[in-house]
């Protein structure tokens, strides 16, 4: 049975029972009295309803200051059906309080900023990533129009276009943005900002190691393709002369090959495929090859020492190696003649510490930072004398990196250089 059916049914009820009660009281003390009784009768049950009716209203007018009043007769169906309609409205509203609370935290996590605007771009919301691309704080700046806080002639004639249908490639604050606005509901905008500095960067790597690759061995071939082409116009060459072409073809040959292995020893060390497979490494035992083979390289035309005086250590004897001949053999190839190159292995209380200081030509402190840079030359007519391929700073950054090492570098122009590696101090093997 529907509610608004019992509701008539009882309230008929009501009335008939009044007229029923007038009726008797008429047969039993007269008309008068009893058209008296029923007028009681009737004023009573109106009273009622007002009485309800008030504290109805009373609660309407504040309905969570109280629980709801208990009723009689067919109140007591309103009252429980508001107090279902309201029970229902706070799991509602608790729903979406916690929905809400989501939304906020999944938009707080995003790495992309979210920024939510009225219809007049006023500050309502933003994320964390939001305040870091575009210099926003919510707590500073909520209410605030976004065009005052974002001060970049791009961002306002996108504004005032208004064509939303194109993003916005935006350089701001030191960082390059991707930015689009997304109109939704009547009177909100969400403005969505990707940071694409760090692709560019590596995009702009890639570009200039692909530039640079090509021209390293341009040059080998460029020498290699021209003796070959004297040797087939000219068959008729002497023998010393083409015994120099040939060794020049050999070296330049050599150089395109130490070329290419620094390379693909590069894209190794950068695969996230290429686990780093860790070893005990008996340090004096590389580290009198490593000075064997700096004597071999230097030919006599140097004094190269070697102070041993640390413990043994884990990692990948092959990076390890390679990471500090690089550095030994770089010191023999910009020291002159006559000098000095002191390689050191030694332990502190941060850890081991690997140093080679030479007395050379020594770096300028401009160009410091940039020594690790793919194919960075101080000085290019010098590094062709040297046979360099300019990747071996490039490999021992990786190296170290994937250690956990640092590399350190003090250098003076004229009076030498000293690169020190320092390793964790967990890296050491307790005896």
């Amino acid at each position: 049975m529907s509610p608004r059916l019992i509701f008539w049914i009882s309230n008929s009820v009501r009335m008939l029972l009044v007229i029923i009660g007038t009726v008797i009281a008429s047969s039993m003390w007269g008309i008068t009295w009893g058209l008296f009784l029923g007028l009681v009768a009737m004023a009573v049950l109106i009273l009622m309803q007002l009485f309800y009716l008030q504290r109805l209203a009373d609660w309407l007018d504040n309905p969570r200051s109280s629980r709801l009043p208990d009723g009689w007769g067919a109140w007591t169906d309103i009252f429980s059906r508001l107090y279902k309609l309201r029970r229902e409205d706070e799991k509602n509203q608790t729903e979406l309080t916690e929905w809400l609370a989501r939304f906020r935290q999944a938009m707080t996590l995003l790495p992309d900023g979210v920024v939510i605007m009225d219809d007049v771009l006023f500050l309502e919301w933003c994320n964390p990533a939001a305040e870091s691309h575009l210099g926003l704080s919510l707590i500073q700046d909520k209410g605030m129009r976004v065009t005052n806080l974002v001060r970049s002639p791009e961002f306002m004639d996108y504004i005032i276009l208004g064509r939303y249908d194109t993003p916005l490639t935006l350089s701001f604050r030191d960082r390059k943005l991707i930015t689009h606005i997304i109109p939704f509901e009547n009177r909100r905008q969400i403005l969505v900002t990707h940071d694409i500095t760090e692709s560019e960067r590596i995009d702009m790597m890639r570009r200039d190691f692909i530039a640079n690759a090509s021209h390293e061995l341009r040059t080998p071939l460029t020498v290699i393709n021209g003796f070959l082409e004297i040797a087939s116009l000219q068959p008729e060459l002497d023998a010393a002369t083409r015994s120099a072409h040939l060794k020049l073809m050999s070296e330049q040959g050599a150089r395109m090959q130490r070329l290419v292995e620094d390379m693909l020893t590069l894209t190794r060390l950068e695969s996230m495929d290429h686990l780093l497979r860790t070893e005990t490494i008996n340090m004096r035992v590389m580290l009198e090859q490593i000075l064997q083979e700096a004597h071999a390289l230097s030919a006599g035309h140097h004094q190269v020492t070697l102070d041993f005086n640390g413990p043994d250590i884990r990692g990948s004897t092959d990076e390890i190696r390679s990471a500090l001949t690089n550095l030994v053999t770089n010191a023999i190839r910009y020291t002159p003649e006559k000098g000095t190159i002191q390689i050191s292995w030694t332990n502190g209380n941060a850890g081991p510490k690997f140093t080679v200081a030479d007395n050379g030509i020594g770096i300028s402190p401009e160009h410091i930072s940039r020594l690790t840079e793919r194919f960075y030359r101080v000085d290019k007519s010098r590094s062709r004398e040297t046979q360099g391929t300019g990747l071996g700073l490039a490999i021992v950054k990786h190296v170290l990196l994937r250690h956990k090492a640092t590399l350190l570098i003090d250098s003076v122009p004229n009076v030498g250089s000293k690169f020190s590696v320092q390793f964790p101090a967990n890296a050491v093997i307790e005896a």
